[in-house]
């Protein structure tokens, strides 16, 4: 489990496929220690470590997680990275799973003040799913929707966010791993079961 508060980015060392599985190797973020099966969230997607290297690590990304994700699309150069949630941690951002839903498309970004207002489309079957002021994941950050339309939302980052995750290079058009609220999957689904 995460907080969607990006801990580090980190650059793609190298990318592999193989036997419909995709094997990335990721360079290691100063002072941090990694073991083989520790989950990292990367973009948002819960990663578990194959093999640490001297200065890097691999992760797999099995067909399941392939679909879901646009890794299956695209490897990005840099990745936002988040190490799994400790008892001891501080609980900010919201309980992200790194279960990612789907993926979205940036349709517009724009000033306001010092923060950028992104315009985010996202497929039409997850729209129960999306609330004004309702958290939201992506790219793996913990986000709070400022907007809703049918097949698009908005967020607000602010210049810290901007400046320390990769969402802050991101232009329309680029897609982005979107992680939708458990709570709120969860109400749908007891909903439905009445």
């Amino acid at each position: 489990m995460f907080t969607g508060i990006i801990k580090a980015k980190a650059l793609v060392k190298k990318v592999e496929s193989k036997d419909g599985n995709l094997f990335l190797t990721i360079a290691t973020p100063k002072d941090w220690v990694i073991k083989s099966g520790d989950s990292i969230a990367t973009d948002g997607v819960c990663l578990t470590v194959k093999k640490v290297n001297k200065n890097s690590y691999i992760t797999e990304l099995m067909p399941e997680t392939l679909k879901k994700t646009y890794f299956s699309k695209i490897v990005p150069k840099e990745l936002n990275l988040e190490q799994s949630l400790r008892l001891s941690d501080r609980m900010d951002g919201h309980f992200v799973f790194g279960h990612v839903d789907a993926f979205g498309k940036i349709e517009t970004v724009k000033p306001a003040g010092r923060a950028k207002i992104y315009k985010i489309s996202f497929p039409r079957k997850f729209r129960k799913l999306v609330t004004e002021k309702g958290s939201i994941a992506v790219d793996g950050i913990s986000l709070t929707i400022v907007s809703v339309s049918k097949q698009c939302f908005s967020v607000s980052l602010v210049d810290y966010t901007l400046s320390h995750t990769t969402l802050g290079s991101k232009q329309p058009g680029d897609m982005v791993n979107l992680e939708f609220d458990m709570l709120a999957k969860y109400l749908k689904t007891l909903i439905l079961k009445k």
